[in-house]
């Protein structure tokens, strides 16, 4: 199991709403080690990268609404 930790940047974060919607879309991914969102638009998260590629959590961002700023 090879874990990958990253703080991702998202757009979009506008309220706690968000910061639920946001932990929601993580928490259906396989995979997903721990996961911490806040209103500033970073997600802390750490990912078995061999289960989940980094491609499908931004895929998963980005269907709940969000996308990653550079």
């Amino acid at each position: 199991m090879a874990v990958r930790s990253e703080t991702i940047r998202v757009s979009g974060v506008r309220c706690e709403r968000c910061v639920m919607r946001l932990g929601g879309a993580l928490q259906k991914l396989e995979g997903i080690e721990s996961a911490n969102a806040n209103l500033l638009g970073e997600v802390t998260l750490a990912w078995d990268e061999e289960r989940l590629p980094r491609e499908e959590i931004v895929a998963a961002l980005a269907r709940a609404g969000f996308q990653t700023a550079p």
